[in-house]
């Protein structure tokens, strides 16, 4: 393959083996393309930092509450894409079922659904082992109704023993220490389940998954 300068104009160079040029042999075909290269680069450098700062300085001014959000959606989205080949956790419904009646909602038919609710167990919040992918029905709908709820519930807990087994469903139900985020404890959290979906995906890439 031909060498190409390394400026925007990509003029055709001369294999490294016969350049004499010194500006030549660094890639580029003239100095003036040099120059345009390096300013260029500052000027990335530069607009790159400036981004960094304004990051840092939005992040300054957010309150516990909008990183508190970024944290739960973060959480979820990680729950949403670990479960990604399970079926519902609280209903027998088949994938091809929930997609078809579920699938027009907005966000999608899938939820991030907790097993006991973060308004009573605030503390399993972001626990791993108390969230699982849950079709928008069961999850939307299983507060509106006492049957309803008492259904989801006990279904939930039938599937969650036979997925992470009865020891583990009985440490969930506690009793547990009671937690109190502070707003550093909601941008880790945030940050940490952002870095592992990113690493859920790239395995998953990795497999062969054709992942957005």
């Amino acid at each position: 393959m031909a060498r190409r300068c390394k400026n925007k104009c990509g003029a055709e160079l001369k294999p490294a083996a016969k350049c004499t040029d010194i500006i030549e042999k660094k890639g580029f075909c003239s100095a003036k393309c040099l120059v345009e290269h390096v300013r260029a680069k500052d000027k990335a450098a530069i607009a790159k930092k400036e981004a960094k700062k304004h990051k840092e300085a939005k992040e300054r001014v957010k309150r516990t509450s909008d990183v508190k959000k970024e944290a739960q959606a973060a959480f979820n989205a990680k729950i949403r894409f670990r479960d990604r080949h399970k079926e519902c956790a609280s209903c027998d419904r088949t994938f091809e079922e929930i997609e078809g009646n579920d699938g027009w909602k907005v966000g999608g038919a899938w939820d991030c659904g907790h097993y006991l609710t973060v308004g009573a167990h605030e503390e399993l919040r972001f626990h791993d082992l108390n969230a699982h992918r849950q079709c928008k029905s069961c999850n939307g709908g299983s507060g509106k109704y006492t049957k309803k709820e008492r259904t989801v519930h006990d279904t939930y807990r039938r599937k969650l023993i036979e997925r992470i087994g009865i020891e583990a469903v009985e440490w969930l139900e506690g009793p547990h220490e009671q937690k109190h985020y502070r707003i550093e404890d909601y941008r880790r959290i945030r940050d940490e389940n952002r870095a592992e979906l990113r690493e859920m995906k790239k395995q998953a890439r990795l497999d062969g998954e054709i992942v957005e």
